[in-house]
């Protein structure tokens, strides 16, 4: 009887053991590590409609692997405080808002310690157009940038230098060939604004930089950033997010995609874990 006693007390300790170790995995499973948001139009140009789609498959997979939730939307009625409130990080994957109410919700989510990711498109505006210039704040002092002034055609790859001092370049080398992309010029001269920390830009090896046919679409000099950070919020812009189409043969299939690149996806991926809080290291 009392060698029984002893066979049932041994059960129940491996018994309460399991349970504990069973416990503790649960409590050592991570949760996602912060709540991404993207906003998208994806009715402006098929290069950029295909650019939304790309991202929307590419995304979701990056958020399982990096252990980070990722939801999309294409209502930015949704660009208000009690929305923003459940996530940590914001991307603009193909324009801006323009309801003055969305505007304004957007600037104090940035202003109170919010993160921000924007592609391409999100960062163009130019007067007169669809979307002119009449948001100060995001184009002048936000993006620093300023309106649109002229682009690169076709699109195509670039050599592009890296500075490596800012927790989302870190990781990177001191130059990389992009994906191909229609390169974008500004207005404002970003190397004369204290706010502003370019991270990537063209590097002179590209050049002649596009295909035309219009000569002014070929670059043959100057200086472009294509990446940047405002130091007085937690934001990245990338003129990275219009990829190449076939236009002329009416055809409209996808010639390139932007998130195949692993240098450039490098860069994206640090600079969510940046902005989520996290080291941005693998």
């Amino acid at each position: 009887m009392k060698f029984r006693n002893q066979n049932y007390s041994v059960k129940i300790l491996i018994l309460c053991l399991s349970l504990f170790c069973l416990v503790g995995l649960e409590a050592q499973t991570p949760g996602p590590a912060f709540k991404v948001i993207a906003f998208y139009t994806g009715k402006n140009d098929l290069a950029h409609i295909s650019y939304v789609h790309e991202a929307n498959r590419w995304f979701p997979q990056i958020a399982k692997q990096y252990h980070f939730t990722y939801d999309s939307t294409d209502n930015w009625t949704n660009l208000n405080p009690a929305f923003l409130s459940q996530y940590q990080v914001v991307i603009f994957l193909d324009t801006r808002p323009e309801a003055p109410e969305q505007r304004a919700a957007f600037q104090q989510y940035m202003e109170h310690g919010g993160g921000w990711m924007g592609f391409h498109f999100a960062g163009f505006a130019l007067t007169p157009s669809d979307y002119p210039q009449n948001w100060d704040w995001y184009h002048e002092d936000f993006l620093g940038s300023g309106e649109y002034v002229s682009n690169t055609w076709r699109p195509t790859s670039a050599t592009l230098d890296v500075d490596t001092n800012h927790p989302a370049t870190r990781n990177m080398p001191a130059t990389f060939h992009s994906s191909p992309n229609e390169w974008y010029r500004w207005k404002n001269d970003l190397r004369k604004n204290p706010d502003i920390q370019i991270l990537v830009s063209i590097d002179p090896a590209s050049f002649p930089l596009g295909t035309g046919p219009k000569p002014y679409e070929i670059w043959h000099e100057g200086f472009y950033p294509v990446v940047w950070t405002n130091k007085k919020y937690h934001m990245l812009y990338f003129n990275m997010g219009h990829n190449d189409m076939d236009y002329e043969h009416h055809t409209n299939r996808e010639l390139s995609f932007t998130l195949t690149n692993q240098i450039q996806d490098r860069l994206i991926i640090d600079g969510l874990m940046w902005m989520g809080g996290r080291t941005g290291k693998n």
